[in-house]
């Protein structure tokens, strides 16, 4: 993908063998310390969203907090902080569901969102989309309209928008 002129591609580290035996692990280290591909890769993730009238950005801890906020702040939105159980202050809604070995479960405060308002999802990678569709029902059992989900990366191979067909999805570079 090509935004500003920058391949951001070329800013994304393929490494190995990380974190087990097998895992092809698409690293954004890199695109994060350099500023002009940092700039390039929010202003593609909220491309597809200006004027859709997004009053919240969603994101899940820990690196989708990186770009959510970015991108709440480029869309004059408020952002939303998804985190892992236990990690919130005051009342919280919460949704368990399953991994590839277990489950894992997210919450959101339940006075996030007024009701029937436009939220935006961002997360820097789309892999089996299960955790997204988690925080997507989650942001909806608060009274949240998903408008959308935009995401740095997606793993094409893993099938991962498979869960998410109700939704309108975007990713702004592909792996096969």
């Amino acid at each position: 993908m090509t935004n500003e002129g920058i391949d951001l591609k070329q800013y994304i580290r393929s490494i190995p063998d990380f974190p087990k035996e097998g895992i092809l692990f698409r690293d954004i280290t890199p695109l994060l310390a350099d500023p002009a591909a940092l700039k390039a890769a929010t202003e593609a993730l909220c491309s597809e969203f200006r004027g859709a009238g997004i009053e919240y950005v969603a994101a899940v801890e820990a690196r989708g907090f990186i770009f959510g906020t970015a991108v709440a702040e480029k869309l004059q939105a408020g952002f939303i902080p998804i985190r892992k159980k236990g990690k919130l202050p005051s009342k919280t809604e919460s949704i368990t569901y399953d991994l590839e070995y277990g489950t894992d479960t997210l919450q959101v405060h339940i006075d996030a969102v007024t009701n029937g308002a436009k939220v935006l999802m961002v997360d820097d990678l789309l892999a089996t989309g299960g955790t997204m569709a988690a925080a997507c029902k989650l942001i909806e059992s608060i009274g949240g309209q998903i408008a959308g989900i935009t995401f740095l990366i997606e793993l094409v191979a893993l099938n991962g928008r498979a869960k998410l067909t109700a939704y309108n999805a975007k990713s702004i570079i592909a792996y096969d």
